[in-house]
């Protein structure tokens, strides 16, 4: 009876259990910590080893993500450890539309990270989920470098090579290595037919139900894996008590309870993928008959179209070759390699042939992923492009295929919707101890600076995401102030991932790092210049402002001067108070609106006599957060004291926005 009050609301209960979810994932959970805390006893969930350095997850009165920066000993899953550090609160993304990782965190109950200075350990795992674990893994570290066996038997994807796996994310298949719906349907079939061979019995569906729900503890209770599971022991108990229920309904059932049980999971992608995916394909089961090949074209077509706002805000870049990718790679990884892996962690001798299919498959895709010609970037959509988008899909798919070619017009017009736009946005980005600044106006970007910032913990190629949610594909010009890594030490990475048109150099000799990022522009015909004095931007200039040349890279920093819509910019690159000097008694600029600080803010720039005449109103310091420098200097900040000063080591990333000649300023940590 129950169950059928269920069904007959079940949409206005998932509308109430999706509402229950945000709300309750919102709300602020204070930690049962202390910053001040620094002795903690707990154990050990998961656990990585990288280069130099072991981090894991230990469960304490909370989950704690901690860091030791020695391999100087040996962990496994469950054991009981008594370590010693400071924590750290983890930081939002500082630059904007990238992945939130202190959000990532909180949403899995950890809201402190912890620098180990001493580690200890009481005693090793008696509980029989993680000695399995232990052997489990055991076996795979034995066998398996490549982290294949790590991803496929274990859900953990840490040991795929970086480079490979972004090859699977560019090629739009990344998700063939999660464990999926297919993947624990494939095993609890296999299971219950080995069952039925020992002894047939209406009960063994409740054994491997109980595996599987021993393997759900096993792969840490993850979020796809747990949908598949309850999902499936749902159908087969119903099925046993000879209840016919609709399995769209069961879906929506089990995403209802998963809710219920973690909230937080409302926020997480691979549940979201599983989930959302899963639906359309039972929705839209009408499409599919017996035929093998079109039904796997029509799934990949399907599961396309249905993610694709999903993946477009999480990767700014869909690539449609994905539906062909995913009819060869889907069918390659459940129905070979993954019933290959299972069988070489139980027969080890067979490795050689897992490995080298792995590898032919993993040659494959690093070869596709150069096909870029059906690689497109969307940018980030809002609330409304994505309702319109799925309204427009739904017609599509449940009343007329004419409705695709409008959705193309929809795509089309998201993907140009700049050209419309006759705003100046002018970033300052946070990569760490580093400048990167970028202008953006209509479909144009200037970049001032790419560097690679020598912060710990931060990512300095977020910047990538950045630009692409941004609808920035192509660089106009990327002006470079000088060549110190901190300035450029990103820009062959940028130039192989964008079509940059020209690059500008600062006058004097070439360096280094100068040198071989010719090499690279040479390679790919990319025009270079050096010590120019000015460029066009729209109706705008861009103005050099040289003096002479200096005997060190900082005062040779190109230093930029530029007026949009009323309103006055400097950069400053590392330019000291020499070059300072000099440009005070050659040019007459003064009482600038935005001024991007020299030299981080040390104390090699920002002269008193240069910020009384430059007489910032804002002032912008790019800075790495407890930078082993001790920038800026405080004889700097009380230089530019009358200003608003703004650092990227407490706002993150700045962004100037230019609208009928009025300045709107936003930071991304408000």
């Amino acid at each position: 009876m129950l169950l059928k009050t269920l069904l007959k609301y079940k949409y206005f209960l998932f509308v109430i259990v999706i509402i229950y979810s945000f709300l309750i994932s919102n709300i602020p959970i204070k930690s049962k910590y202390n910053i001040k805390d620094n002795v903690f006893l707990g154990t050990v969930e998961t656990y990585d080893y990288n280069d130099d350095y072991v981090t894991f997850i230990l469960n304490a009165k909370e989950k704690i993500k901690c860091n030791y920066y020695s391999k100087n000993i040996k962990i496994e899953y469950g054991d009981e450890l008594l370590v010693k550090g400071n924590l750290i609160i983890p930081d939002n993304n500082t630059i904007p539309n990238n992945f939130n990782y202190k959000k990532y965190l909180n949403n899995n109950g950890i809201y402190y990270i912890l620098d180990i200075s001493e580690i200890k350990k009481i005693k090793s795992t008696n509980n029989i989920v993680y000695i399995v674990k232990n052997k489990i893994q055991s076996r795979i570290d034995k066998y398996d470098k490549s982290g294949y066996l790590n991803a496929l038997i274990l859900g953990n994807k840490k040991d795929i090579n970086d480079s490979t796996y972004n090859n699977y994310i560019k090629n739009g298949i990344v998700h063939i290595f999660s464990i999926s719906g297919m993947h624990i349907s494939l095993l609890a079939t296999v299971l219950l037919f080995i069952l039925n061979i020992i002894r047939k019995n209406k009960n063994n569906i409740f054994i491997v139900l109980l595996f599987l729900m021993f393997y759900l503890i096993m792969t840490n209770y993850q979020a796809s894996i747990l949908r598949s599971i309850i999902f499936f022991s749902l159908s087969n108990i119903l099925k046993a008590k000879r209840i016919t229920v609709n399995s769209n309904d069961i879906l929506l059932l089990s995403v209802s309870i998963i809710l219920l049980i973690k909230p937080n999971y409302i926020y997480n992608i691979g549940f979201i993928y599983s989930s959302v995916i899963s639906y359309s394909l039972i929705y839209y089961n009408n499409y599919f008959n017996k035929k093998y090949i079109q039904n796997i074209f029509l799934i990949s077509l399907i599961s396309l179209l249905i993610s694709l706002p999903i993946t477009a805000n999480l990767n700014y870049n869909i690539n449609l070759l994905s539906i062909l990718l995913n009819m060869l790679f889907v069918p390659l990884i459940t129905f070979i390699i993954y019933p290959l892996s299972l069988l070489t962690i139980l027969f080890p001798i067979i490795y050689p042939l897992f490995h080298l299919i792995i590898n032919a498959t993993e040659s494959l895709s690093n070869n596709l992923s150069n096909i870029s010609i059906l690689n497109i970037s969307i940018p980030k959509l809002n609330f409304i492009s994505i309702i319109t988008y799925y309204y427009l899909l739904y017609l599509a798919l449940s009343k007329n295929k004419k409705y695709l070619v409008i959705i193309l017009f929809f795509i089309i017009l998201i993907k140009n919707i700049n050209l419309l736009d006759n705003k100046y946005y002018i970033y300052y980005l946070d990569v760490g101890q580093g400048d990167m600044e970028v202008v953006k106006y209509k479909n144009n970007a200037i970049l001032i600076d790419v560097g690679a910032g020598t912060t710990k913990y931060k990512k300095t190629d977020t910047y990538k995401k950045f630009l692409n949610s941004i609808n920035i594909n192509t660089i106009k010009y990327l002006i470079l102030t000088h060549g110190d890594y901190d300035h450029m030490g990103e820009a062959i990475n940028l130039v192989e991932n964008f079509k940059v048109e020209k690059v500008v150099f600062n006058c004097g000799e070439f360096n280094d790092l100068e040198k071989e990022l010719i090499k690279v522009l040479d390679k790919k015909h990319i025009k270079y210049y050096s010590c120019i004095k000015e460029l066009n931007i729209d109706d705008n200039k861009l103005y050099f402002l040289h003096t002479k040349l200096y005997d060190n890279e900082n005062d040779n920093s190109n230093v930029i001067y530029t007026e949009i819509n009323g309103y006055k910019f400097m950069f400053m690159g590392d330019a000291g108070v020499d070059k300072e000097k000099d440009i005070l008694e050659k040019y007459n600029v003064s009482d600038i609106d935005v001024l991007k600080v020299g030299h981080h803010g040390s104390k090699t720039s920002s002269s008193i006599e240069f910020i009384d005449e430059m007489n910032p109103n804002y002032s912008i310091i790019s800075v790495g957060k407890n930078n082993r420098y001790g920038h800026p200097n405080k004889g700097v900040l009380n230089n530019l004291d009358n200003s608003k000063i703004y650092r990227t080591d407490e706002d993150g990333s700045i962004m100037f926005k230019i609208k009928n000649n009025k300045l709107k300023i936003e930071t991304s940590i408000q």
